[in-house]
C-alpha cells in the first residue's frame, strides 16, 4: 500500500475520464431521483443524449471522413421503427428492460447497418453535392417507405403501443458506450486511415489504403450507430411518427456537427447541449426564440467558422493540479527503497 502513487492515476486519461463521466452521472443522477429534474425536464436530458448519439455517429462521416451527408435521419428512423417493433413483439416474453433495450436495439443496428452497406456502396462513389443530394433522396425514400407500410408502421398516423422502457441511466450509459467506441475507432490505425482519405484521397491511395473500402466502413458504422439513437428516441416517448425522420431532423443533426467542428466529438457534445436546450431555455420569449436560436448560429458562424471545438478534443487531464500529472520516477524510487 505505502508504494500506491496517486500520480499513476492522474497519469492515465482512461482513469480520468472514467472518474469525470462517473461523478456527472452521480450529479444528474441524484437530481432525476429526487424529483429536482421534472419527468419533462428528464426527457429533455434524454433527448440531448439522443443528439450527441446521432450527431457524434454523423460525425464520422462527415467529420472525420468528409462526406456531405443529408440523409442521417434516414437511419434513425430504420432503428426507431425496428426496435419498436420488436420491442412490441418481444415484450412480453422477456421481463427485463434492459434485455428488452439490447435486442432491440442489436437488431435496429443490423438492419440499419444493412441499409448503411446498400446505399453506401453506389453513394460514396459520388462527391460533394452529388452525395448530399443521393442520401437526401435516400432520406424522403425511407420516409415515404415507412408512410406507406401501414400495416406494419401504421402510416402517417405513427405507431403507438411501445414499450416506454427507457430511463436516464440506460440512456447515459449507452451514450457512453457509444462515445468510447467511436473515439478508439477513431484513434486506430483504421480511424487514421478515415481521417487520411479526408485529407487526400490521392496521396491516402498511393499507400495503399482501400478508399472505397473504408468510405463503406465509416458509413456504416456511423448508419448503426444512428440507430441506437432511433432506439433510445423511440423506448422513451413511446410513439414515433414518420414526420420525426424528416429533412429537417437530418439537417438539424448536421447543423450539430458543423457547430460543435467537424472532426471533434467533444464538439458535437458541446453543440447537442446547447442547442436541444435553448429553445426550452428561451421559451420565455415564445415569440422570439427561433429568432434568437438563428441568430446565435449565425453568429457562430460568422465569428468561429471551424466550430465551437474545431478538430479539438477535452483534456481533462489539464484541469488536473500538476502535482497528479507531473514525473514520478523520483517518488517511485523512494518507495522501492523504503
Amino acid at each position: 500500500m505505502r508504494n500506491f502513487n496517486f500520480r499513476k492515476l492522474g497519469k492515465n486519461p482512461l482513469f480520468v475520464n472514467l472518474a469525470a463521466v462517473s461523478l456527472l452521472f452521480i450529479v444528474l443522477f441524484s437530481l432525476v431521483a429526487t424529483g429536482v429534474l421534472s419527468r419533462y425536464l428528464t426527457s429533455i436530458l434524454i433527448l440531448i443524449l439522443v443528439m450527441i448519439i446521432m450527431s457524434t455517429s454523423l460525425n464520422i462521416a462527415t467529420g472525420f471522413l468528409g462526406q456531405l451527408h443529408l440523409g442521417h435521419a434516414a437511419f434513425m428512423g430504420i432503428g426507431a421503427y425496428t426496435a419498436s417493433l420488436l420491442g412490441i413483439l418481444l415484450r412480453d416474453a422477456i421481463a427485463s428492460d434492459i434485455l428488452l433495450f439490447i435486442i432491440s436495439t442489436m437488431g435496429a443496428m443490423v438492419l440499419a447497418g444493412i441499409a448503411g452497406l446498400l446505399i453506401g456502396w453506389p453513394a460514396l462513389r459520388l462527391k460533394g453535392d452529388y452525395l448530399g443530394i443521393m442520401t437526401l433522396g435516400f432520406g424522403e425514400i425511407v420516409k415515404t417507405i415507412i408512410t406507406n407500410m401501414k400495416g406494419l408502421t401504421n402510416g402517417a398516423q405513427g405507431l403507438y403501443g411501445i414499450p416506454k422502457i427507457m430511463n436516464f441511466p440506460t440512456a447515459f450509459w449507452t451514450t457512453v458506450f457509444v462515445v468510447t467506441v467511436i473515439f478508439l475507432f477513431m484513434n486506430s490505425r483504421h480511424g487514421r486511415a478515415i481521417l487520411s482519405i479526408r485529407e487526400d484521397e490521392i496521396a491516402s491511395e498511393s499507400v495503399g489504403i482501400n478508399i472505397s473500402r473504408y468510405k463503406l466502413l465509416g458509413f456504416v458504422i456511423a448508419s448503426m450507430f444512428a440507430a441506437v439513437g432511433g432506439s433510445i428516441f423511440a423506448f422513451n416517448i413511446g410513439f414515433i411518427a414518420p414526420q420525426s425522420f424528416n429533412f429537417l431532423r437530418s439537417v438539424e443533426i448536421f447543423v450539430i456537427v458543423v457547430l460543435g467542428g467537424m472532426g471533434s466529438l467533444s464538439g458535437s457534445i458541446v453543440a447537442s447541449i446547447v442547442l436541444v436546450s435553448m429553445p426550452e431555455l428561451l421559451r420565455e420569449f415564445s415569440s422570439y426564440r427561433y429568432l434568437l436560436y438563428s441568430s446565435l448560429l449565425v453568429t457562430i458562424m460568422l465569428f468561429r467558422p471551424q466550430g465551437l471545438m474545431g478538430t479539438k478534443e477535452f483534456n481533462l487531464q489539464k484541469l488536473l493540479p500538476k502535482r497528479f500529472t507531473e514525473d514520478d520516477d523520483l517518488y517511485e524510487s523512494k518507495g522501492s527503497d523504503s
